[in-house]
């Protein structure tokens, strides 16, 4: 009996905990429903302060009675009422007539509609050389912008490899450099973020109107321009009906194109890549780098887009097969979109998913049932491009921002009472003060129920990226039947936001490998072309294997300086592995072949460097190299002094003083400028019109103006030193010098920071905390995109991380100048002195006595350091990790020549001209320490500025005299 009941027991035991895996299966797949949190609810109802003006869906609204016109309206390009900076052609690569718009013009044509109503925009453009980005123009209609997203209308570039794909000594392939394509292209506007796939729609009164095209960025040529009617695309059974009717099926055909062998491509990001993880990738090699798929990680974004060329040998109905991989993100779909020579065929094949899935998906365009599509091609050369698209996601995301802007109105408004951190034993009557926030609570928490319920019915499951909306949606249903329970959750509310927001980030990205793409008669059968277990288990053992003999750091060709009688000079990068292998492909097909010197890449960890320089093992060139250690090697006989080169000056010509000063020491130079950064000020133009704000000019004005934006419970953010991770003293350094004195003397025997106007430099530091109340530690990017810090001070690469991470509040801030110091010039007038603090890494030499490596050496470094060098390297590293990574070169010729839009080149290239660099000195180390040390003792201890400073600045220098001791230097 006991045994049986044990076994009973173990039964029901299992049956339990199959029903809990069962359950929790169900609640993680998203089979529960929030359907009844939302039903009856109307979700389109608008909050007054709360919903972003100027929406595309608020321009379609307001002309609901608008037709659809059938007729098309062509626009004589070349006959414009009026323009700037524009030229008309009269020929133009093989075009009669058409029109050049530069970068900053204007060109407006008056257009006769025959009937009002709603029309797409439609152009035929071609690029021009310039910065290599996205050519961009805002429209307006009749003097005005239609609505917000009109200003941001992108148009592409086209790209391809430069030449074919070469081998390196060791048996690896090179890909090819990229160029662009200048041919004419043609594009409705569009939403650029991708959330919609239709073109916009604009609506035109009958009767004369007035286009204009704004340039944002870049200029470009228009051969056309025409306003076309809305139209629905075809099914595919009304496609099928319009082709014709073969007398016999094709038999027999199969055509492979492989991945890597795209012909075009949208981004110079989207070449062909290499993949060892599977092995069923076509072709393959676990020793050998072999290009072998496309796509990845940069093919992630709506609108970018791959082109393949292939031909068919007759007319005929062909299948569209696709090998492609999404082992990204679980929980997501990677969607693309077909078009065959330039058009989607049929609505069809407008979104083509590709669920998660670890191995590679061979997929043959069909429909629901399974029946592959069949696509009417005549005999001869055709293309296929498949361009990423959002597919269903792209409502639900465009929803979801909508959300995240109003959460974060809802959030502002609350700011302006309670403050960044509310007292939790206060009840400050939120329920009453203000009822019309607690209800948008309520309705923002149900649309954001609503939208977890579209993801799940689009995605199939309730992926981690949506938890965060349902982690909202809970607490504002809390805090709408709670209101008491807001400034206890204020903070964590905020940070939700915030996730939020980098959630929105992650479920943009749609990324997808592509190996092959086949076209084949319809009988020919497919293959799956999976890998079993016994393929997988083998393909890991040779992996394994590999690994002992076979260097995958090994970055293009290598020489052997024992096989080789030149000089090998051997360069080491202290990035990363993505710049490593764009340094050694331009080394390899520029600076050798043209020199015909040799170079071995290296990617080594930064701190590997001092103890390979001590045991004599170290590189000859070291890249990326940061500011405070060319001096530091000097003062030790490690590094060389690079004035003993006699053109070493003409290299310096394409750098400001203020880059290469830090590098400099007792009259001689020890590194060349690689990088530079400084600070900008940031500012949300919506939140300064609101408080009637004008971005300040001075110190003065700025404190002057700290009422207002604090009395709104708001902040100015200012670099600082409270950070305990990295302390930040660059806006000191820069009061200091806009306070025409320095950190240390003119012989750089000892600090100056305590003479009359570093004191005063110290003072009006320390007073921004301990008078005005600035935040001691905070993140930047989150308090600025919810509006809490609507004023700012950091580094300008700050400027890349908000345009990607903070697509919600897009077109709503800007940049400019820092504050100056205001003082009168040697005639009596009034300027504005805005010194800036900078800093930045370089490329140095280690000490050699081989004459030829030195020589070698010195030659790659100017070449490193010339402007087109640098404009490729940069141009290649944004391309493929993205603009949040765009180099901040310290080349003046080459930065104008990146992805920065004319205005931001203006503004940075003004600030970077009153920037001041940083002198190293020997002991260096131990001013910055003391300095912080010397801020956090009078804003965290409430100690006497000047006492402070003129306490720790003889601490500064009774260490400097030991170090100048130390290295022999003079004290006097």
């Amino acid at each position: 009996m006991k045994s049986t009941a044990k076994k009973t027991g173990v039964v029901l035991g299992v049956i339990a905990v199959f029903v809990l895996l069962i359950y929790l299966m169900n609640r993680m797949t998203g089979v529960e429903s929030y359907a009844d949190k939302y039903a009856g609810v109307d979700l389109l109802a608008e909050v007054d302060g709360l919903d972003r003006e100027g929406t595309y869906s608020q321009y379609i609204a307001s002309y609901s009675d608008a037709g659809h016109p059938a007729t098309d309206v062509d626009i004589n390009v070349c006959s414009y009422a009026s323009g700037k900076n524009i030229s008309v052609y009269q020929q133009y690569e093989g075009e009669a007539g058409a029109l050049y718009t530069g970068d900053g013009s204007t060109v407006t044509w008056n257009v006769e509609v025959p009937e009002a109503g709603f029309y797409n925009v439609y152009l035929e453009y071609m690029t021009i050389g310039s910065r290599g980005v996205a050519v961009e123009r805002a429209i307006y209609i009749n003097g005005e912008s239609p609505f917000t997203s009109a200003a941001n209308l992108t148009f592409k570039r086209q790209w391809t490899d430069k030449g074919k794909v070469i081998t390196d000594n060791q048996g690896n392939q090179i890909r090819p450099s990229q160029i662009e394509v200048y041919k004419w292209q043609s594009a409705y506007c569009k939403d650029d973020m991708g959330y919609m796939q239709e073109p916009y729609q604009f609506y035109f009164k009958k009767g004369n109107n007035a286009l204009t095209l704004a340039a944002i960025n870049e200029p470009m040529v228009l051969r056309k321009l025409a306003l076309t009617a809305v139209k629905e695309e075809k099914t595919y059974i009304e496609y099928r009906k319009s082709q014709p009717e073969m007398k016999k099926p094709l038999t027999g055909f199969q055509l492979k194109i492989q991945g890597e062998d795209s012909s075009m491509r949208s981004e110079p990001s989207l070449y062909a890549k290499y993949d060892r993880s599977s092995p069923t990738t076509e072709p393959n090699s676990v020793t050998k780098t072999v290009l072998n798929y496309t796509g990845g990680e940069a093919w992630n974004g709506a609108g970018q887009w791959i082109e393949w060329n292939f031909r068919v040998p007759e007319d005929g109905y062909y299948h569209i097969t696709v090998k492609g991989r999404q082992n990204y993100s679980r929980g997501s779909i990677s969607s693309r979109s077909l078009l065959i020579d330039g058009e989607i065929p049929f609505k069809e094949v407008k979104t083509i998913s590709f669920d998660y899935e670890n191995d590679w998906d061979v997929k043959t365009l069909s429909d629901q049932e399974g029946n592959p599509y069949e696509f009417y091609l005549k005999a001869g050369s055709h293309t296929i491009r498949l361009e990423a698209t959002l597919g269903g996601m792209g409502d639900i995301l465009k929803e979801l921002e909508e959300s995240t802007y109003r959460l974060n109105q809802i959030y502002r408004k609350l700011l302006v009472y309670t403050g960044a951190a509310p007292d939790k034993y206060r009840d400050y009557n939120l329920g009453q003060l203000y009822p019309d926030v607690i209800k948008a609570m309520g309705l923002e928490s149900k649309r954001l129920y609503k939208i977890i319920d579209d993801v799940v019915a689009y995605t199939g499951q309730k992926a981690e990226k949506i938890a965060t909306a349902q982690t909202l949606a809970q607490q504002l249903e809390m805090f709408e039947e709670r209101p008491d329970k807001i400034t206890v959750n204020f903070i964590d509310f905020k940070n939700n936001i915030t996730s939020l927001g980098t959630a929105i980030l992650n479920m943009r990205e749609t990324k997808l490998d592509v190996d092959y793409l086949m076209v084949s008669s319809g009988n020919v059968s497919i293959s799956a072309d999976k890998a079993g277990i016994l393929d997988k288990a083998w393909h890991e053992v040779k992996s394994f294997a590999a690994s002992f003999f076979v260097d995958y750091n090994a970055v293009g060709n290598v020489y052997s300086k024992d096989e080789d009688k030149d000089s090998v000079v051997k360069v080491w990068i202290a990035t990363g592995r993505d710049q490593g292998t764009i340094l050694k492909t331009m080394v390899d097909d520029t600076f050798t072949l043209e020199s015909g010197i040799k170079v071995n890449v290296e990617i080594v960890e930064a701190g590997a460097l001092l103890n390979a320089v001590v045991a004599g093992r170290g590189p000859n060139v070291v890249l990326s190299v940061g500011a405070d250690q060319p001096v530091n090697y000097a003062l030790r006989n490690a590094v060389e002094d690079l004035t003993q080169f006699e053109d070493h000056k003409e290299v310096l010509n394409s750098f400001y003083k203020s880059a290469y000063r830090a590098y400099e020491f007792n009259d001689g130079l020890y590194a060349i400028p690689e990088t530079q950064t400084y600070n900008v000020m940031f500012y949300r133009k919506d939140i300064m019109k609101e408080l009637n704000l004008e971005v300040p000019n001075t110190w003065e004005e700025l404190i002057h103006m700290l009422p207002t934006i604090q009395g709104n419970n708001m902040e100015v953010g200012i670099p600082t030193t409270a950070s305990t991770t990295a302390p930040d003293l660059s806006v000191f350094y820069t009061l200091l010098y806009q306070n025409g004195s320095d950190v240390y003397d003119e012989k750089a025997l000892k600090t100056i920071i305590d003479n009359e106007a570093g004191v005063k430099a110290f003072n009006t530091y320390t007073s921004f905390f301990t008078d005005y109340g600035m935040p001691k530690d905070y993140d930047f990017v989150s308090r600025f995109r919810s509006g809490q810090m609507p004023l700012g001070i950091a580094n300008y690469s700050s400027y890349n991380t908000l345009m990607v991470s903070a697509p919600e509040i897009r077109g709503l801030w800007d940049f400019t100048l820092i504050p100056g110091t205001e003082k009168k010039d040697t005639a009596g007038n009034r300027i504005i002195d805005r010194s800036d603090y900078s800093t930045g890494t370089c490329t140095m030499m280690i000490k050699t006595k081989d004459e030829n490596v030195k020589q070698n050496a010195w030659q790659f470094m100017k070449w490193w350091a010339q402007p087109d060098t640098q404009v490729r390297f940069g141009r290649e590293l944004e391309a493929l990790l993205g603009s949040s990574a765009r180099y901040a070169t310290a080349n003046k010729d080459a930065f104008r020549q990146l992805a920065w839009s004319a205005d931001n080149v203006e503004v940075l290239g003004e600030q970077w001209k009153s920037t001041v660099g940083f002198r190293e000195v020997a002991g260096g180390y131990y001013t910055g320490r003391h300095i912080t040390n010397a801020v956090r003792k009078v804003i965290n201890k409430g100690e006497d500025p000047r006492e402070t400073i003129l306490e720790y600045s003889m601490t500064i220098n009774e260490e400097l005299k030991k170090k100048r001791i130390e290295f022999g230097l003079p004290n006097e």
